[in-house]
């Protein structure tokens, strides 16, 4: 996939900090790949919303993905649209936002990604890694055995599609993680928990960076 990002920052509700605002200071910080996430809101509440995330990327020259809403996708002009498990189907939403947009699917199993590679999605978001506060409903913690086993069983059944790590993941953590064989990482809290957002961008940024250029 041309576009696709080894690291990835979903925005999510913070008091006093808005979306936008959030995905300003993670693309000051070298993020190119920004998804915007905003749950139980009004459409104009959301459309608003949206609407600031997308000129922060455009600015920044970022991927801007949204979460859930495909029937904004080409009303805002956003590159794509991420699926939770519980969302419509990928052949459902490639009919609403037409076959060049991006469309990522969530995972939690390797069955789970067999079935979304059927479908035609563009990449995954596979995970938990481990307990993360910012998403209800969670699935199965993976941690780093469930990625190897999931990534193994893709290459032995010939499936080669970008695979993001997410869900409570750590600095420390993205070494054993991308040595999985998985492809890159997504975060959220891990970088708007601290005060300066760009500095925890970049650190993120550069342990990718120097993993996959090894």
């Amino acid at each position: 996939m041309e576009k696709f990002s080894a690291t990835q920052f979903i925005t999510h509700t913070i008091p006093g900090l808005p979306h936008h605002i959030q995905a300003r200071r993670a693309i000051e910080g070298g993020i190119n790949w920004v998804q915007v996430r905003v749950k139980n809101q009004p459409d104009e509440q959301f459309q608003n919303v949206a609407n600031a995330v997308i000129k922060e990327c455009r600015d920044g020259g970022a991927t801007i993905i949204i979460n859930d809403r495909a029937d904004f996708v080409n009303k805002l002009n956003a590159d794509g649209v991420h699926l939770g498990k519980g969302d419509m189907s990928v052949s459902e939403a490639r009919r609403i936002v037409g076959p060049d947009k991006i469309i990522g699917g969530t995972a939690n199993t390797f069955e789970d990604i067999e079935s979304l590679v059927s479908e035609g999605v563009d990449y995954i978001g596979l995970g938990p890694f481990r307990f993360t506060a910012t998403k209800q409903k969670l699935s199965p913690v993976l941690g780093i055995d469930g990625y190897s086993k999931v990534v193994s069983l893709c290459r032995d059944r010939g499936i080669d599609i970008p695979i993001v790590a997410i869900g409570g993941i750590t600095n420390d953590d993205i070494p054993d993680i991308l040595s999985t064989g998985v492809n890159g990482v997504a975060f959220s809290s891990l970088i708007t928990s601290r005060s300066d957002i760009e500095v925890a961008a970049s650190e993120i940024v550069s342990i990718v960076k120097s993993i996959k250029t090894k």
